[in-house]
């Protein structure tokens, strides 16, 4: 009964990565269907704004109390906080645009290749031959989601400006996933989600206001409403806990991998709630994805044993 107790209290890093993987594809899929009621500007202010508003209640004293840390580690909180907070969310905005829902989480599952190719240029990690095995599975499921399952398809695919945001989006991510290396470990969790969240906001305001001057206003409506608090509690609150405590725990390589699950979740969003289709490739995409995933990390874990 303890046993159960302490798994409820610490679920496993892996379950933490799955609804992260979830909720951010849900960002996605949200980010797409208002992308013609929000600017990018400020969908991402709102979001953070309203998140930091929901998070700062429960940390206030603790952020008094490790004032003199945050202090001290000022430079690398702000250099994650732009990466993570500001850069991430705000060219995923920018490039939804333009390209859909769909194109843009298949092409954020190129984010663990980029952090195992940052990981070796700027921590001298190698990866292992498992997770070299997985990235290329996964990453052939990615291209049978993009190819629609045919060749000719894939490589007569051609990106537009919406699609290249989506890349700038995604190498953020990946560098932000890395440079956690450096992040203080005697911060708390919270208080530093919630310093970075701060940070952001010092850049998203002068945006936000850009929008303002010239006359880029959102009503207030039920849908605008909800859409901000899905945004501010699942995909910025709980999803980057759940990240960071992964990272901390399995490492930048092997918690990467699960961005690959991003496809997956933003197809069948896409299909419920965008109107989408899925097909018979988005399928052999889904169990390509997952095997992956399984080579990478389950299956080095079982030959551990």
């Amino acid at each position: 009964m303890f046993q159960l107790l302490n798994a409820w209290r610490r679920p496993s890093p892996y379950l933490l990565l799955v609804l992260t993987t979830l909720f951010w594809s849900g960002n996605f899929v949200l980010g797409r269907a208002v992308h013609a009621v929000f600017t990018p500007f400020t969908l991402s202010f709102w979001r953070w704004a309203v998140a930091l508003a929901i998070l700062l209640p429960f940390v206030w004293s603790s952020l008094r109390r490790q004032k003199p840390l945050l202090r001290r580690h000022g430079p690398i909180l702000f250099l994650l906080s732009v990466l993570g907070v500001v850069n991430f969310n705000t060219f995923v905005y920018i490039g939804l645009q333009s390209t859909t829902a769909t194109n843009a989480v298949i092409m954020l599952s190129v984010t663990p290749v980029l952090i195992v190719a940052l990981s070796f240029l700027l921590l001298r990690q190698t990866v292992t031959g498992w997770q070299a095995l997985g990235i290329a599975v996964s990453l052939a499921g990615v291209l049978v989601i993009v190819g629609r399952g045919e060749l000719q398809s894939l490589l007569a695919r051609r990106f537009n400006f919406g699609d290249l945001w989506i890349l700038a989006a995604v190498f953020s991510w990946a560098l932000y996933s890395v440079c956690l290396r450096w992040r203080p470990a005697e911060i708390e969790p919270l208080n530093f989600q919630a310093a970075t969240m701060m940070l952001g906001m010092v850049v998203l305001v002068p945006l936000y206001g850009w929008d303002l001057i010239h006359g880029r206003t959102v009503a207030i409506t039920g849908t605008t409403v909800a859409s901000v608090l899905y945004l501010a509690l699942f995909p910025s609150i709980l999803a980057y806990i759940f990240w960071n405590r992964a990272v901390a725990e399995l490492g930048a390589n092997r918690t990467g991998q699960f961005l690959h699950l991003m496809p997956a979740f933003g197809a069948i969003l896409a299909m419920l709630f965008l109107g989408e289709r899925l097909y018979g490739f988005h399928f052999i995409g889904i169990i390509l994805i997952s095997l992956g995933i399984w080579l990478a990390t389950v299956l080095k874990r079982f030959r551990a044993i």
